[in-house]
């Protein structure tokens, strides 16, 4: 499995935003005002990935005190992850899309919703460097040469 590319998740959050910024150049008008909910969830996943990168970085590591680490469970991490970090960039660009709509206009209620986009555009981008942590976190360290393992510093007899 192959990491994350950064230009995917760019592309995704461009297109994203141009998606958000057409739906809402048209649509803005008719809807209810921004609920705060997506902030929150986004939130919720970004510390909950945060922490599990933690973990699982120290399990990896095997740092004292930590028990192993269960490898089909690293492979959904990795899978939690790389569909996490595209979810977040999706999120982020359209969120930024509905930002920058919200910017340029000039009423009343656009300014009230300013505050969810931003909430909405920070939690997704913790959501995307949460997520692309976890998958690194995930990566097995790398292991000294088998042939340096054996050396345990005796002569070998070779010239």
């Amino acid at each position: 499995m192959r990491p994350t590319s950064i230009s995917v998740l760019v592309v995704a959050g461009l297109a994203a935003a141009a998606v958000g910024w057409l739906l809402l150049s048209f649509t803005y008008s008719t809807l209810p005002e921004l609920p705060w909910s997506p902030v929150i969830v986004l939130a919720v996943l970004a510390v909950a990935e945060g922490l599990l990168a933690q973990n699982t970085a120290a399990r990896i590591q095997r740092k004292p005190g930590t028990p192993r680490v269960d490898p089909l469970a690293v492979a959904r991490y990795v899978a939690l992850a790389k569909a996490s970090a595209l979810v977040g960039a999706i999120s982020a660009g359209f969120s930024a899309g509905l930002l920058a709509f919200l910017a340029m206009e000039p009423t009343q209620a656009a300014h009230d919703d300013l505050p969810v986009a931003v909430g909405s555009a920070v939690s997704a981008a913790a959501l995307v460097g949460a997520a692309l942590w976890l998958e690194r976190s995930c990566r097995i360290p790398e292991q000294p040469d088998s042939e340096d393992e054996n050396d345990l510093g005796r002569p070998t007899g070779l010239l």
